[in-house]
């Protein structure tokens, strides 16, 4: 099972500011995950490589924040330390800031140092943020300002520390609904882990007739689902005919945990 892991995710922001033009100069090198278990009291350390492969000089700022997800789309970006099961506060990483010259890779140390602290148990994360600085350039007195939209390409990287194998795997499924878009039929549903460590179920509705026949086996994505965050779920049904049916909603981790919920459903 896996214990630990940093997982790269590009996050893209469009900025408006008056510019001339510019691009993004810096990307993240390497595997996209490091796993590790660790124990209460334990401190490990690494790299993060950073690449410029523009042309010029690229000015990187870095820095922690908190990462909560939720079914219906919101993202919460919070201070280092103020979410339960934030690891911030064990995390430290030099340098802050840097300049990393045209066509060369840089590093970024970090240490964890896991408290001693005996009750901890399950998931702990956090994000360590990367981001390019825009610098725009001064526009001469008397000319006419120039506007433009700057992609800034800004990757988070998820510390994410479980301890050992402890903590609740729990989930409970949420707001279930069929959707009927131009004819188009799905199943939408949401997850919530309402337990103590992360899980990535594979995700699969099944449908049974009236006569308790197997209609078919509709999958979904696989996605992560870290404690108190939530995912949204759709599995299609176009090609289903109308009528009633039994729905049994599986989410299978992949280990002995497998999560399942059952409803009845009328497709018109």
């Amino acid at each position: 099972m896996k214990k630990y892991f940093v997982c790269l995710i590009s996050l893209a922001i469009i900025l408006v500011i008056t510019i001339e033009s510019a691009s993004a100069c810096v990307s993240v090198v390497g595997g996209l995950k490091i796993e590790k278990n660790a124990k209460p009291g334990e401190k490990f350390n690494g790299i993060i490589q950073l690449k410029n492969s523009g042309d010029s000089l690229c000015e990187v700022k870095i820095y922690q924040s908190d990462y909560l997800f939720f079914s219906n789309g919101q993202n919460i970006y919070d201070k280092p330390g103020s979410v339960q099961r934030s690891n911030a506060n064990w995390v430290s990483f030099s340098p802050g800031r840097l300049t990393i010259p045209p066509k060369e890779t840089v590093s970024v140390h970090y240490t964890a140092q896991v408290p001693g602290t005996p009750d901890l148990r399950g998931t702990y994360w956090s994000l360590l943020l990367v981001e390019p600085l825009v610098k725009t350039d001064n526009i001469a007195a008397g000319s006419k300002d120039k506007v433009g939209i700057q992609t800034v390409i800004r990757y988070g990287i998820q510390f994410v520390t479980d301890i050992s194998d402890t903590g609740e795997r729990k989930i409970r499924f949420l707001n279930k609904e069929l959707i009927d878009s131009d004819g188009k039929k799905s199943f939408q549903f949401d997850i919530e882990n309402i337990g103590e460590r992360w899980l990535s179920p594979k995700v699969w509705v099944e449908l049974y007739n009236t006569d308790g026949v197997n209609v078919g086996r509709f999958e979904s994505s696989q996605l992560r689902i870290y404690p108190g965050c939530s995912v949204r779920h759709r599995v299609d049904l176009k090609d289903v005919p109308g009528g009633r049916y039994k729905a049994l909603v599986v989410a299978d981790n992949g280990d002995e945990y497998v999560f399942g919920a059952r409803y009845d459903m009328e497709l018109k």
